[in-house]
This record gives C-alpha cells, structure tokens and sequence, in this order.
C-alpha cells in the first residue's frame, strides 16, 4: 500500500512541479458520508473561492495502469436500496448529434430520470430538448472511444483518457459538477442550455440562474485529457463552483479512495477521502492508494490553475 501512495503523491509532485506557486488557493469542503452501497455517490467534496473565473480538471491513468490486462465495470448493488429515489418518465430517444473524422457526439434520453428539467443541447444548427446523457467520442482506426460525457439535466460530467497500449477501453470513474451547485435530494447544477462547438472542443451552458460557463477539451491523449472550465461571472464565496462526486465504501472498493494536495509550496499532503473536513489549497489529486474491484481502471482527478479576474 505504501508504494502506490508514494506513487499517487509522486504524480502530484510532477504535476504541480509545472504551476506557477502565486496561483489562487480555493477551498476543498468535504461533505461525504460513509455508505456499504457501491452504485451510490457517497463522496462529496465541494469547491468554494472568492471570485473564482477559471479552472483546470484533468483525467489522468492511476499509477498501476501498465499493470492492466482486463477491467471490472460491472455494477454491484450489494447493500443498495434506491427504491426512493425520485423517476420522472420520458419518452426514450438516442441520436448522432454530430460526426466527422476526428470525434462523434451521441444523445441518449432515458425512459426515466431523478430530475424533471428539460434541456436545451444546440450543435450548429441541430437542436434537442430533453436529453439526460451526450456522449463524446474520438475517432480511431478500430473504434470509437469515449473521453467525456455530460448529463444536461443534473450537470454531472465524467472523462477519461483514452485507453492505454494494453486496455481496448478505460472505465469512467469519479464525477464532477461545475457551475452553480445546489442540493435537492443530492447536489445538482440546474443548465438551461448548452451549445457545442466541434472546432474549438467547446461546450457553452448558460445556467438556470443565467450565469454561464464554458468547458473546453483542451487535450486528449493516452496519458490524460485536459479541460478548461471558465464562469461568468463568478460565484458568491459562499456557493460552491464546483465538486467531486464518487464513490467509496472501502479502499479496494472505491472509485476514489485518497486527496492529495499542496497548499503554497511542493510539500504535498495525502489522506483519505473521508478522513478530512477542509483544507485550502492551488492543487488536489484524487485517487486511489491500491487497485479497487469497481472500475479499476478509473482514472484520478486534478483539480488546478485556479485564477480570478485579477490573477490571470
């Protein structure tokens, strides 16, 4: 176990070894809980600063990756009761929202979702409503592979990189939500619209509170995929911009099991994810300290590059 911590704080140090140490620090709250349920969102950890513009999330491999022959994705309801949760019906529908050569867009609307809301996705001049799951995909020689998806009607997003040389696929892993969050049976972002733009990578949302926020695809590689997340203008202090959701029942049951972060300096901290309250800091990786039995191959996520209007 101490080896692959000592990994996951080695891949923080290389990664922060690249930051300019006058970045913004923000403020990582943790609200999860414990849970024995392996398909539920126990892990919460919320993001609050002052007039915070943009930010970085990056999706990068766990440290064991070239150790990988196969995966396991399956699901497990062990220890699950979600006969509570709210379902609102709706009429099934998937289509190809966009294609070239290099990526396609998928949009899926499920017979039932938690949330009622209705929203707008735009790609040129195709337009949709009511969709619950756009899946992003880049092209390649044998298949199309997933790196992002987004569900329009709760404002959750999980990416991936692509596989490495000894994976056909990867697994997505933890969640994030970026925006406006609020909390209503669990934290959500209410979006209004989204617009993407294939040239540029782009999603454009304007969010229920007309706030808007920008996400590009900056990179996406077998190392990692790199996103630029924007707001404008910037949240209260008070209200969180973004968060992490996951999962954790044990650390080889997990989709995220550790958080690693640096405050002003290389020295870097590592503790579990349920064994911290707050702490304020420029960098934060989350992941896992040994290899778990659900989605193995999720990747870690970075959270940097913090800025405000007067930082950038």
């Amino acid at each position: 176990m101490m080896r692959h911590l000592l990994k996951v704080c080695t891949c923080l140090v290389a990664f922060l070894a690249h930051c300019a140490y006058a970045a913004v620090t923000v403020d990582f709250v943790n609200a999860s809980r414990a849970t024995r349920c392996a398909e539920e969102d126990n892990v919460y950890v919320k993001v609050l600063g002052t007039g915070i513009v943009s930010f970085q999330i990056s999706a990068e491999h766990p440290p064991y990756i070239a150790t990988l022959k196969d995966d396991s994705t399956a699901p497990d309801f062990t220890a699950c009761d979600m006969s509570q949760d709210p379902s609102f019906s709706f009429v099934p529908r998937t289509l190809t929202l966009y294609e070239d050569t290099e990526i396609r867009l998928v949009g899926h609307r499920f017979q039932s979702f938690w949330r009622a809301d209705v929203v707008d996705f735009r790609v040129g001049k195709t337009s949709e409503r009511g969709l619950h799951l756009v899946q992003l995909l880049k092209r390649g020689p044998q298949r199309d592979v997933e790196i992002l998806v987004v569900y329009p009607a709760d404002g959750y997003w999980r990416v991936k990189p692509l596989p490495p040389p000894t994976l056909v696929d990867s697994a997505y892993g933890s969640s994030f939500l970026f925006g406006p969050i609020e909390e209503d049976t669990r934290p959500f972002v209410a979006i209004r619209s989204i617009a993407f733009d294939p040239v540029t990578m782009t999603f454009r949302l304007t969010f229920r509170n007309q706030t808007s926020g920008v996400l590009t695809v900056a990179s996406a590689t077998t190392a990692r995929v790199n996103l630029a997340l924007s707001l404008d203008p910037p949240l209260p202090a008070e209200q969180p911009f973004a968060a992490l959701r996951s999962m954790f029942v044990a650390p080889a049951q997990a989709d995220v099991a550790v958080a690693g972060w640096s405050g002003t300096s290389i020295a870097t901290v590592s503790t579990p994810i349920l064994e911290f309250s707050r702490f304020r800091a420029v960098a934060v990786r989350f992941g896992r300290i040994v290899q778990s039995t659900h989605n193995l191959s999720a990747p870690d996520l970075v959270f940097d590059g913090f800025n405000t209007a007067t930082s950038r």
